[in-house]
């Protein structure tokens, strides 16, 4: 599940993001434990412990005390903002200026996007 490219408890956060855009955690659903999620996954508990508390800062997770941690209600729609907000960002507006450099027209960006999708759905 883990790999060298980041620290573990930011691969913790991004996988129990991942759940929650896919549907495998639905809103107010409680997550596992810290020590559970520890024991699971053969980790520290305190690694795990951050990447839990990382969702909490960023309101994605919230805490009940002496029961444990929830998935907040508006969390998948924040996360599918935050993740679009980042696809336009990451990827498409350096292709529209990549476009522009190389001299390709917008329309023609756009086509070929058009025809990607009429591949998707055939």
């Amino acid at each position: 599940m883990f790999d060298d490219r980041s620290p573990i408890y930011h691969q913790i956060a991004e996988a129990i993001k991942n759940d929650i855009l896919s549907g495998t955690l639905g809103a107010d659903e409680q997550v596992m434990s810290t020590n559970q999620y520890a024991t699971y996954y053969r980790i520290n508990p305190a690694t795990a412990a951050k990447g839990f508390q990382q969702l909490v800062d960023e309101g994605v997770l919230y805490k009940r005390r002496g029961i444990g941690m929830f998935v907040s209600p508006d969390a998948r729609d924040m996360l599918l903002s935050q993740r679009r907000d980042r696809f336009f960002a990451d990827v498409v507006e350096p292709m529209v200026a990549e476009a522009r450099v190389i001299g390709i027209p917008l329309d023609d960006v756009v086509a070929r996007i058009q025809t990607l999708k009429g591949r998707e759905s055939a």
